[in-house]
């Protein structure tokens, strides 16, 4: 099975599956009828004995109770990760308002999740067809959250088993950027197949973050700070606001719009120095 079939294979799906459109039945308004929520997606693959996936178990990173690939698969051979960016729509539409999510956003965050299982089982479904053993992880019932501090993270963190499969590093918000940006949703399959692995592009963490602050300013009650980061107990509570207010949706998605990291991978301050340099503008230190 090649690589390039298998993205052409969730790129058409991506265009196609009626799951990736909001149905009138659905629809929270007559307004969001028919909203396409991602563009198709970005692949990763790891190897399912890279020595990160173990490093997930300590404290700092993830904890104990995250699971290497071959503890959901004792077969496993390659991990596939992949980031659906949200369409210029969804993310158009939570620039407008700042104290609450869009509904096109809500739409994002719940019948978009569902598309990521989606697209999922149908990874799972072709690889079956071809003989592979996989498992998904989201859905597996062995799969939990750990909603405690430190780290609020699940047994098979998305956006963890996403950086070491190459998509990306993470930002001062905790979300990962990849170089369509970091306005999306993740998903994985653990599969049999051994494919080519994709190299990292990256040696830090947060290599791609350039900790511009804009995240920082975007967030509606104040989670995010150059100190620590995103404050989950403080998000988590605005979360729990927002269950109330549009239940069952939820939602929020400030700190991942109007941002530079939005939609790709966000210039250094010294790369965009050398951009302003190279353009000929001239800039005259003013006096103090």
């Amino acid at each position: 099975m090649q690589r390039k079939w298998m993205e052409d294979v969730c790129e058409t799906y991506t265009w196609k599956s009626p799951y990736n459109y909001v149905g009138s039945e659905k629809a929270l308004s007559t307004a969001v009828i028919g909203l396409r929520i991602f563009d198709p997606p970005l692949l990763g693959v790891a190897n399912a004995m890279d020595p990160l996936f173990e490093k997930m178990k300590e404290a700092s990173v993830v904890g104990q109770h995250a699971l290497a690939p071959t503890e959901w698969l004792p077969e496993a051979k390659s991990v596939i990760s992949f980031f659906l960016p949200f369409t210029k729509e969804v993310r158009d539409s939570n620039k407008l308002i700042t104290d609450w999510p869009s509904q096109e956003w809500l739409h994002g965050r719940i019948e978009g999740q569902a598309y990521v299982l989606n697209l999922c089982r149908y990874l799972d479904s072709i690889l079956r067809e071809a003989g592979h053993f996989n498992i998904i992880p989201a859905t597996d019932p062995r799969f939990s959250m750990n909603d405690k501090p430190p780290t609020y993270t699940s047994n098979w963190s998305e956006r963890h088993v996403a950086f070491v499969a190459g998509l990306g590093t993470f930002s001062l918000s905790k979300g990962l950027i990849t170089k369509k940006g970091m306005a999306g949703r993740f998903g994985s399959v653990i599969t049999s197949l051994a494919l080519a692995t994709d190299k990292r592009k990256y040696t830090d963490i947060d290599e791609y973050c350039n900790h511009c602050g804009a995240c920082m300013e975007n967030c509606p009650v104040d989670a995010i700070s150059y100190e620590q980061g995103k404050k989950h107990e403080i998000c988590g509570a605005y979360l729990d606001e927002t269950v109330v207010k549009f239940s069952p949706r939820y939602g929020c998605g400030k700190c991942q719009v109007n941002v530079p990291c939005e939609q790709e991978i966000p210039m250094k301050t010294s790369e965009l120095m050398q951009t302003i340099r190279q353009s000929g503008i001239n800039f005259v230190e003013k006096d103090r």
